[in-house]
């Protein structure tokens, strides 16, 4: 069987019965504990420096997103501009790191961003239920990429890994991966979907063995997105898979987080439980929308000491 774990944990990918002892074999989550530390890690103070730091990392590090019915060429190009130049009015603010897309709209965005440092990310495989055969999610990723989508935002099938069909999920990753090509393939698993944390942790590490570049919570489009304790589990994840396979997996949660003050507390999150590695827009991601816009006004706020209000932005 094609396998992409490494060769540290590749005898668990060996068979069905192999993988389904492995991620049942993982240490149960404390709920209660994780919550706990989740909430904790919250409440630390960031002084103003220190502040300000993070506003431009976490700007650095969002997948500016428009995923809806309604997206027209135009909507698209407009948000590939502010990707390039969040502030027309402040050069010095950064670009973030990706714009998200539909696949029929991965081109209009490539051309729009004209060479800039910006990456085209795309969700594909029937995005966001994920219900459709292997076939059509693997032209759907094909397509995206051809049209020149730097990354592929996948989504697993939430319905066969609640069912206990891990092989079956391993081995779609598996294909969606070969199907990506040289772009970087994030996993998403619809954390909001999955019910238990000992789920979570068992999809994220059926996600890194099967080869992902990023574990990625949800899609936006349901009840429970991106939390800061499954967040928190993720990255637990990602570090201990570093720690046995050497192997670095970034992470992204995506959905609910639209304020300066929520992204400052990923942040941490991410600092305290992974480390300094993953604070880096290779290594981290934020799935967003509107928080750039807060993220601006925060940042207008620390640089003139005047709260500039909504209408300093853009309404994308």
């Amino acid at each position: 069987m094609p396998t992409n774990a490494p060769a540290a944990l590749s005898d668990v990918t060996a068979s069905d019965g192999a993988l389904r002892r492995f991620l049942h074999g993982l240490p149960g989550v404390d709920a209660v504990g994780l919550e706990a530390r989740a909430a904790s890690l919250g409440t630390r103070s960031i002084k103003t420096s220190a502040k300000a730091y993070a506003i431009d990392l976490a700007i650095s590090m969002i997948d500016l997103t428009t995923l809806e019915g309604a997206d027209t060429p135009g909507k698209v190009r407009a948000l590939a501009a502010k990707a390039v130049n969040p502030d027309p009015t402040d050069r010095t603010a950064p670009h973030t790191a990706a714009v998200c897309v539909y696949p029929d709209m991965v081109a209009t965005a490539k051309a729009a961003l004209n060479g800039a440092d910006v990456k085209v990310a795309s969700v594909a495989t029937a995005f966001p239920a994920g219900r459709a055969a292997l076939d059509v999610k693997l032209a759907d990723t094909r397509d995206a990429v051809a049209a020149g989508a730097d990354e592929i935002d996948m989504v697993i099938d939430r319905g066969a890994f609640l069912a206990g069909k891990y092989l079956k999920v391993y081995e779609e990753i598996l294909a969606v991966k070969e199907a990506s090509g040289s772009a970087r393939l994030k996993v998403i698993f619809e954390t909001g979907e999955l019910s238990t944390y000992d789920n979570i942790r068992r999809a994220s590490w059926l996600g890194m063995l099967a080869g992902a570049d990023f574990i990625k919570t949800s899609t936006g489009k349901v009840a429970v997105n991106a939390t800061p304790a499954n967040t928190l589990l993720m990255l637990e994840a990602v570090r201990d898979f570093r720690e046995q396979t050497g192997v670095q997996v970034g992470v992204k949660p995506a959905g609910g987080i639209r304020t300066s003050k929520d992204a400052i507390k990923f942040l941490v999150l991410v600092n305290e439980t992974a480390g300094a590695d993953w604070l880096d827009s290779h290594w981290f991601r934020f799935g967003a929308s509107s928080l750039l816009n807060d993220l601006l006004m925060q940042r207008q706020k620390l640089a003139t000491g005047r709260y500039s209000g909504p209408d300093y932005v853009t309404v994308d």
